[in-house]
């Protein structure tokens, strides 16, 4: 009896067909021949035949070279994580995708030489926060906060309330990120509760500031106190706000958040942030604060190996200078708009015979930002099986489980992709019966 692998076709008779040509000029020729290779792999061992191969390729070619595939968001949670913080706005992308070639981001076309990187971006950004002196832009908010501890402090102590050494997720935790900067910590107060006096006992000519970390992630109730900015910048030594989750100024939904604005009059000498949480742009950390405390940061050795690229800077300076970002839309919709939205669409499919109710539930904000805030939110139920279902579907839907059901909540969900959602729903690979 003949080998069957023996008539699988070869590499070059495969990469032949125009449709794996067309694509590996669209793909890169290194990425089609390993689709190739797998669909060869599947014909010798017996799951296809050999005559199955090109087609097999074919059907299994990526829509795009990266790996990453975008997702709907229908946790509920606003800002997630794990599915890449803020979506962008469209005026974002458009202003990354124009930046991806050459770009002048540190060139003046106008005299032709050499300019300050990214100078619309820092402009746009001390726009949007007039009581900063100057502003700069680093990689991500962890590496603001050491950018900080390393320039201010290294070699000196850092005098915090020990009710905010927090752990800001994936194991990382402020101390030993702050520790790793060659800083000494200082820790005052208790778990519970730190007072101005705790603070003003601790500080010395070792202190190279005060750090105030605002703890996003949690919430402390009952026995408990902190000390507000105000009070810290009165004791006569540099004042480090970490408000964390971006808020540029104080947002009408979100009051018990800290923002930049406020902490700035507040007396902080310097606020850092991120710029892929409430801001609602991309990955970035934000350093507003007093002149002379900025310059000394962005001209520290540091600052160049922690330095924001061209895409991220294009982002950043249209998230701030563009309309309402999809965080903040996400954000202010209503209870009621939800619920319709929800009823509207279990309607739908249950007109194709697919159990699905309309019910109300509660999303959270998310991305290490306003912990107790509960938004009151409205999702398509639909029995369990569904969830794995449509996590595999061409375009992945992302939901939640509760009380046995595939909750599919809409905050996060864009208004436009609510009849792209019922088909997918319609389409999932579910059980018979299901």
């Amino acid at each position: 009896m003949d080998d069957v692998r023996r008539t699988v076709p070869r590499t070059d008779v495969v990469l032949a067909d125009p449709r794996l040509t067309s694509a590996a000029q669209r793909l890169g020729p290194r990425l089609v021949k390993e689709v190739v290779s797998t669909a060869q792999q599947r014909a010798r061992a017996g799951d296809i035949s050999p005559d199955a191969v090109v087609d097999a390729a074919v059907a299994a070619l990526p829509g795009r070279a990266s790996s990453l595939r975008p997702v709907v968001n229908a946790t509920g949670v606003v800002v997630h994580t794990n599915l890449g913080r803020a979506p962008l706005s469209p005026v974002a992308v458009d202003a990354m995708a124009a930046a991806a070639g050459c770009t002048d981001v540190e060139y003046d076309l106008g005299p032709g030489r050499r300019a300050r990187r990214g100078r619309g971006t820092v402009a746009a950004l001390a726009t949007a926060v007039p009581a900063a002196e100057a502003v700069h832009v680093v990689n991500n908010g962890a590496a603001a906060l050491v950018l900080a501890a390393t320039a201010l402090a290294a070699g000196r102590e850092i005098v915090v309330s020990r009710g905010e050494l927090v752990e800001i997720g994936d194991g990382f935790r402020i101390p030993d990120l702050l520790v790793s900067t060659g800083a000494r910590l200082r820790e005052v107060g208790t778990t519970n509760r730190s007072t101005v006096d705790d603070y003003a006992a601790a500080i010395g000519p070792e202190t190279g500031f005060v750090l105030k970390v605002h703890p996003s992630n949690f919430v402390v109730t009952g026995f408990a106190s902190a000390v507000p900015v105000r009070e810290l910048g009165a004791l006569g030594v540099p004042v480090v706000a970490d408000i964390g989750s971006g808020l540029l100024a104080p947002h009408p939904l979100l009051p018990d958040e800290p923002d930049a604005a406020s902490a700035l009059t507040a007396g902080a000498a310097l606020v850092t942030a991120s710029g892929d949480k409430l801001l609602g742009g991309p990955q970035a950390g934000l350093l507003l604060g007093r002149a002379e405390v900025v310059e000394r940061l962005r001209r520290h050795p540091l600052a160049r190996a922690l330095r924001v690229d061209k895409l991220t800077l294009a982002a950043l300076e249209a998230t701030l200078r563009g309309p309402q970002t999809p965080t903040d839309v996400a954000l202010r919709a209503t209870a009621g708009e939800l619920r319709e939205r929800a009823a509207q669409l279990a309607t739908a499919l249950r007109s194709v015979a697919i159990d699905a109710r309309d019910v109300e539930c509660v999303a959270a904000v998310g991305g290490g930002g306003a912990p107790g805030v509960r938004l009151a939110s409205a999702a398509v139920s639909l029995p369990e099986p569904y969830a794995a279902a449509l996590r595999r579907a061409d375009l992945p839907v992302v939901g939640r489980i509760e009380h046995g059901r595939c909750l599919l909540d809409l905050r996060v969900v864009p208004v436009e992709l609510d009849a792209v959602l019922r088909d997918l729903i319609v389409a999932a690979d579910v059980p018979p019966g299901v």
